[in-house]
């Protein structure tokens, strides 16, 4: 499982309602969870060339933006969006070992 973010899974942020990408990790690690985390640098509001790491490359590939968080499970599943990540880690928690 990689979760691919920005610059970070920030726990604490200004922004009301928290950081996207702190929301999406957070909500996989409650639900059990402990996805690689794929740090891919750059703001998405740039153009392509600007946005030049792996990690926003692959995120394009993945789902034609270079928007994070972006969350692709042991099973190839791809969901876009703190929200969406947070609702499938909610619906699919981990197996108890």
């Amino acid at each position: 499982m990689k979760l691919y973010v920005c610059w970070g899974t920030f726990t604490t942020t200004p922004r009301p309602g928290g950081h996207p990408c702190g929301n999406a990790h957070r909500a996989l690690q409650e639900a059990g969870y402990d996805p690689e985390v794929v740090k891919s640098y750059g703001w998405a509001v740039l153009p392509d060339f600007m946005n030049p790491t792996s990690g926003r490359r692959e995120v394009k590939k993945l789902t034609g933006k270079t928007t994070v968080p972006v969350l692709v499970t042991d099973d190839g599943e791809v969901i876009a969006d703190s929200k969406n990540i947070a609702a499938w880690a909610k619906e699919h928690p981990a197996a108890a070992t």
